[in-house]
């Protein structure tokens, strides 16, 4: 949810039953800070900052979250055992995002408070096992004893139900609040996710860090390289011209990165999230009741 996911955005998941999250990784400190705390002023609920350990300013990122009076922590790409203690040690409860198995084991190992599941539909960086979701949370749901939060494909009421089937206690959402009122994403890019069609992103990037993009001149690009045996050190070089906030920030649908998941193909426009989360919630009871219905379950 990088150039995605401000405090616009958290503050009215939360305001309207979610738990919204900041994303940080494509924040300096200094920005963090004020969206956390117009974050604070926006909602009266709780609402968390997701890390991704992988990147350079995570360590000062993690002290404004202490320095701000953060309740919530959503870690990933990296190490679970790095922060978890300490942010706990601050009253901060701490989830960590997986793709696999092994990385679930070390979840547990390092005591965070729940994980999440995260299958290979979804958008962004992701595991290169392709594991999907389906697959993922039944496997964690027999060897992991820590709650477990379904992600990647979940953009229905349907789809949420779905993963509490399978074993999941929660869900998270990504690329159905891109395509919010709320999203900062650019209006160009939430366009182009409407007008995405079944099979139109793709997972690239496999000798590096796997993400899920919308095809498009950049990925092409990004393709060729890599049918070419381009290395790591010209592939960041391709990644290192600011792509991601090209594409998504600043709408450049051609030449910039644009990180989305496959369920991206359901959505037909752009809503607020009150709208978005309302229509999740009905739609879980409907097919629920369906369900019941179907199997004569009272």
């Amino acid at each position: 949810m990088i150039w995605c996911a401000g405090w616009e955005l958290a503050a009215a998941v939360s305001n309207a039953g979610g738990l919204g999250l900041i994303g940080a990784g494509s924040m300096t400190p200094d920005i963090l800070r004020e969206h956390i705390r117009k974050a604070q002023k926006a909602t009266s609920f709780p609402f968390g900052v997701n890390v991704p350990l992988l990147y350079p300013d995570s360590e000062s990122i993690m002290k404004v979250i202490l320095q701000e009076g953060v309740e919530i922590v959503f870690t990933s790409a990296g190490n679970p055992a790095k922060w978890t203690s300490k942010l706990q040690e601050n009253g901060i409860k701490v989830a960590h995002v997986i793709a696999n198995l092994k990385y679930a084991e070390k979840c547990e190992e390092a005591g965070v408070d729940a994980i999440v599941a995260e299958g290979f539909e979804a958008g962004g960086h992701n595991g290169r096992e392709e594991t999907t979701t389906m697959v993922l949370v039944p496997l964690l749901k027999q060897k992991i004893s820590k709650p477990l939060i379904a992600a990647g494909g979940i953009g229905t009421g349907r789809s949420m139900l779905a993963a509490f089937a399978l074993g999941a206690e929660g869900v998270q959402v990504g690329s159905r609040f891109v395509v919010s009122e709320e999203s900062s994403a650019h209006f160009q890019f939430k366009q182009k996710i409407i007008e995405t069609g079944e099979g139109d992103t793709l997972l690239t990037l496999k000798k590096l860090i796997p993400v899920r993009l919308l095809k498009n001149g950049f990925s092409d690009k990004l393709e060729h390289l890599i049918a070419k045996g381009a290395g790591v050190t010209e592939l960041v070089a391709m990644l290192g011209k600011g792509r991601a906030q090209k594409g998504m920030f600043e709408g450049d649908t051609l030449d910039g990165e644009l990180e989305i998941g496959q369920v991206s193909s359901l959505f037909e426009k752009v809503l607020p999230v009150s709208e978005i989360i309302e229509s999740f919630l009905l739609e879980f009871s409907e097919s629920f009741e369906d369900i019941r219905k179907q199997t004569g379950i009272k």
